[in-house]
């Protein structure tokens, strides 16, 4: 499939922060107030008067974004394939495949085939071994089990619930599509409880869930509602991470099962724009969804947004001016190298760059530094008399490795200890291989340890290899 044309930034569209991407920060800047009012009159209209959402049908009566046939575990890899890549295609730096004869079968992958773009993970027996060799009969547990050598303490727990998605955006899922881990190799929900049990009973006070759409999954409320339980353990938080399409009608049901916070994603105000980066409709659902957050008590409701230059920074003030009157904190997330998301630093906006840009557009507003909580990631500001904030989120530019405090159980259910680590280990394999709690502590416990200082830096991170975004889930 060709890619989506992804309409540009032009002069005419562009924010009063737009002219001065190109200053150094505390140059001069000519915005005037009367642009920054109207920033915030924009912001406030399209908060307004974005269309709510009816869910529409189809001829069979399901929606039209699939999510009223979504479940936890679609019954085979024909039906979890999502535009698999065409038989032309080969892997980068692998020979053309041979074409199959005529008299021959189609060649489907093995049963226990990794997703194409993943790597291979470590055997969990031999894991288990080296944790064993490591700590000799002494059981691993606590708060043992979450620290690594660099003595970084790990309570922050993101779990991918399903590597589908109703959208398909052009930063997370590649334009050829990616071949979709079979249902049965998913994590279930018991499988998916007991982990989580183990990672809160060694430390855990946080646990996010992801995908994909984790909205796409149909047992999603109840599982909230059992890791509820986990809280007199020492859970604190419960959260989501979703694109909005389908949250604004489970949010109720979600946050009476205990959801504790709520993130969206937005990459443009624009329904147009929405749809070339979305490469689906949907823009008036996801303001739904942001209005329904607000008015359920959600404080602040997050919403993050991927910038990219020539794409949608012209936008940067027009989000900022979102914080005005509403508990919004807006996260400008600088572009990140994944797997066929055709990665480039010209087009990474820099932390700094931003932050010029949103002062340009407010220059009678001073942006104050809030606080930054230990192991949060982003840089938190406000611009003062606003009710919300804004922050970034600098993987690229000035990384934030040194605390970081967040593991990452995939829907497949490997382990990944760093967003850009290839090295990943399987616990679904080891709980369906049989082992203890106690086992899987130690693989835990040695999968962390592992755990690098820092990431290698942008550019080498663009040409290492990892997963198509969409499944690691942020």
């Amino acid at each position: 499939m060709a890619a989506a044309h992804v309409p540009t930034a032009s002069a005419a569209g562009a924010t009063a922060g737009t002219a001065a991407a190109q200053a150094l920060p505390g140059a001069a800047v000519a915005a005037s107030a009367a642009v920054a009012a109207a920033l915030r009159s924009r912001a406030r209209e399209a908060l307004r008067s974005a269309p709510a959402f009816t869910p529409a049908r189809a001829a069979g009566g399901g929606g039209s974004c699939g999510a009223a046939s979504a479940s936890s575990a679609p019954a085979s890899a024909a039906a979890s394939a999502v535009r698999m890549p065409s038989p032309q295609r080969s892997p980068v730096g692998s020979p053309p495949s041979p074409s199959p004869s005529p008299s021959s079968p189609p060649a489907s992958p093995p049963p226990s085939a990794p997703h194409p773009a993943s790597p291979t993970p470590v055997d969990w027996r031999e894991m288990l071994r080296r944790a064993q060799q490591a700590a000799g009969a002494e059981p691993v547990s606590g708060a043992a089990m979450l620290t690594d050598r660099f003595s970084r303490h790990h309570t922050y727990l993101r779990i991918s619930l399903t590597e589908r998605c109703n959208l398909r955006c052009t930063y997370c899922m590649p334009d050829e599509g990616v071949a979709l881990t079979p249902g049965g190799q998913l994590l279930s929900t018991p499988e998916i409880m007991r982990l989580a049990r183990l990672f809160v009973e060694a430390g855990v006070t946080k646990i996010r869930l992801t995908g994909g759409e984790p909205t796409l999954r149909r047992d999603i409320t109840e599982l909230v509602s059992q890791l509820s339980g986990l809280r007199p353990a020492g859970l604190r938080s419960i959260a989501i991470t979703s694109n909005g399409i389908v949250l604004g009608r489970q949010l109720p049901a979600l946050k009476e099962a205990g959801l504790s916070a709520v993130n969206i994603s937005l990459d443009t105000l624009r329904p147009e724009r929405f749809e070339a980066l979305a490469r689906r409709p949907g823009h008036g659902r996801v303001m739904e969804a942001i209005r329904t957050a607000v008015g359920l008590g959600y404080d602040p409701v997050k919403v993050n947004v991927v910038v990219m230059r020539g794409v949608n920074d012209d936008e940067v003030g027009d989000f900022a001016a979102l914080t005005a009157a509403q508990p919004v904190n807006v996260r400008f997330i600088e572009y990140m190298p994944f797997d066929g998301n055709v990665w480039s630093d010209s087009k990474m906006v820099p932390y700094r760059e931003l932050l010029s840009r949103i002062q340009a557009a407010f220059p009678d507003t001073p942006l104050e530094r809030l606080e930054d909580p230990r192991g949060e990631v982003a840089k938190n500001f406000r611009l003062r008399g606003h009710r919300g904030s804004v922050s970034f989120i600098t993987s690229m530019t000035e990384h934030f490795c040194s605390d970081c405090n967040r593991l990452r159980l995939l829907a497949d259910g490997n382990l990944k200890v760093c967003l850009f680590g290839a090295s990943e280990v399987s616990l679904r394999d080891a709980m369906r291989g049989g082992a203890t709690d106690a086992e899987l502590r130690a693989i835990i416990g040695a999968a962390v340890g592992r755990k690098r200082a820092a990431h290698a830096g942008m550019l080498q991170l663009a040409a290492s290899p990892n997963r198509p975004m969409i499944t690691i889930g942020g």
